[in-house]
């Protein structure tokens, strides 16, 4: 079984045997590793292009420079996605400069984090949480 992967440099889409670890997965295009699990500052093609081609579980963080809960929880974000490398893509899309994405996901507060899989929305929560409360939420859909 194999799964589907965005780089997160190039944005080539990525074919890898499903393994429950990896030692060492690089991009077929520009050679990055894949292992990276840093969140990628998003937009709205960025998103799409992941939501659409990714099998990994999505998960968005819909933010604003202004949001002290936003600023509050980006180091907890950053540090739950360094668990999840190659199990879920982390995104961090600024909501101030992707308004069309906030009024078309209806997100009427922030941080907004929603997790889309197999390209829908499964779940969101709003306001800030710790990493453990993140790493927890998303492990329900690994």
């Amino acid at each position: 079984m194999n799964v589907n992967v965005v780089c997160p440099q190039c944005l080539k889409v990525n074919r890898l045997p499903k393994k429950e670890t990896y030692a060492k997965a690089n991009c077929g295009e520009c050679k990055a590793s894949l292992l990276d699990a840093k969140p990628v500052i998003g937009n709205a093609s960025i998103m799409a292009k992941y939501v659409a081609n990714s099998d990994l579980p999505v998960v968005v963080d819909f933010w604003a420079p202004w949001c002290g809960p936003c600023l509050q929880m980006a180091p907890h974000f950053e540090k739950a996605a360094t668990a999840f490398a190659l199990k879920a893509q982390f995104m961090k899309i600024n909501s101030d400069d992707e308004q069309t994405l906030g009024a078309k996901y209806n997100i009427s507060g922030i941080p907004c984090v929603i997790l889309f899989k197999e390209g829908k929305e499964v779940d969101r929560f709003t306001g800030a949480r710790d990493s453990t409360q993140i790493e927890a939420w998303v492990r329900k859909y690994i």
